[in-house]
């Protein structure tokens, strides 16, 4: 994957290719933004340029040997990791990110590397229950690969996607190479939520934050929709993100989101209407879902009450809402205001933590569904 293969970034891509080229390559860097901005197609590219003996003007070839078996996914001295389970394990079975390397390619060929971790979980089948996770023992194997001589490149390298995936046991061992690591070793952690790691590994990588996509390079990519303001306003409602501007652009009806916004329709709604018992039956509902599902729903939930109170302060002009989230949000935008907006996602925020944590499911929604049928009358 070369640099040019890359929607946007145009300054990035062009610092990380100048930093290389003057010898400036910290051993561990943090790329941390969305998925939908290129952090993985930045962190290939940026690990294919750096082990390319032909790169030229601030790209890598993409025909030398080493470039052709890094776009495959299959150069010796380049190491994924990221989160893996999978259903019917056996107590003590060990998975690893090795095991799935083939669903690996498969998706990265399939989407160019943007993809969500819904998404990729859906690839590995993993059910409603179970999530992907990057254990101890996938640390231990960290070690032993980096342990052996480089094959045919000067930098031995390891991407790790989702590293806030790791559980505390693998983020301990992770840290202990990052404080003291192998000569020509380069670990490229990839992360939406930094914050969920450890702050003595945030503090040994270099990070490199990835912004939003320009509006520009997203028109680019819907040519094919020939009146130029719809163009305009699709990458505008994307936000700079392009898994949402493929959504848009494509006229796809994504189920997830569906789903969560159909849900956090009727919480409202029953909330306004302090339908107790009812809102006790739509919890049980959402406690049925998988994690990620829930995840989402608290996610887009907390989306919609920001833009919902944005139109309730007049600010409809940079509302990133449309269609059937338009017509429903500007409905409720009254009864969303300053003396119940921080309150409620507040809520949310504590309904995230403790389904990261594996609450219990059923409780953690019975609580928040209750905690906001309180407040969304105040107006």
């Amino acid at each position: 994957m070369r640099f040019a293969d890359i929607i946007g970034q145009v300054e990035l891509k062009r610092k990380l290719a100048e930093n290389i080229d003057r010898g400036r390559i910290s051993h561990a860097q943090l790329f941390t933004g969305e998925a939908g901005v290129g952090t993985l197609p930045l962190a290939i590219a940026y690990a294919q340029y750096l082990n390319c003996p032909n790169r030229k003007d601030g790209d890598s070839c993409g025909e030398c040997p080493s470039c052709r078996q890094i776009g495959e996914l299959a150069h010796p001295d380049l190491h994924f990791v990221f989160p893996v389970n999978k259903q019917g394990k056996k107590s003590g079975e060990v998975v690893l990110s090795r095991d799935f390397m083939p669903q690996w390619r498969e998706i990265v060929a399939q989407t160019g590397g943007y993809f969500t971790r819904e998404q990729w979980f859906e690839q590995l089948d993993l059910g409603k229950t179970l999530q992907g996770i990057i254990s101890a023992k996938e640390a231990d194997e960290i070690v032993r690969n980096l342990s052996f001589k480089s094959f045919e490149s000067e930098y031995k390298i390891v991407i790790i996607w989702h590293a806030e995936s790791m559980n505390e046991e693998a983020a301990n061992k992770i840290l202990k190479i990052l404080e003291e690591p192998w000569s020509k070793t380069l670990f490229l952690l990839i992360s939406e939520r930094p914050d969920r790691l450890l702050r003595t590994i945030t503090s040994r990588t270099q990070e490199v934050a990835v912004p939003k996509i320009d509006t520009a390079s997203l028109e680019s990519i819907a040519r094919h929709i020939t009146d130029p303001m719809q163009r305009q306003n699709m990458a505008r409602l994307s936000s700079g993100n392009l898994i949402e501007m493929h959504r848009l652009a494509m006229g796809d009806e994504d189920s997830s989101r569906k789903e969560a916004f159909d849900l956090f329709c009727r919480l409202m709604r029953l909330s306004y209407n302090n339908k107790h018992l009812e809102l006790i039956e739509w919890a049980d509902e959402v406690a049925t879902l998988t994690r990620e599902q829930q995840r989402s729903l608290l996610n887009h939930s907390a989306r919609l009450l920001r833009e919902s109170y944005m139109l309730h302060a007049g600010l409809g002009s940079i509302s990133y809402l449309w269609g059937e989230e338009a017509a429903f949000c500007s409905k409720f935008a009254p009864y969303i205001g300053n003396q119940n907006v921080e309150y409620i996602l507040g809520e949310i925020e504590l309904a995230l933590r403790q389904i990261n944590q594996n609450g219990n499911a059923r409780i953690v929604f019975t609580h928040f569904a209750l905690a906001v049928s309180k407040t969304i009358n105040k107006l």
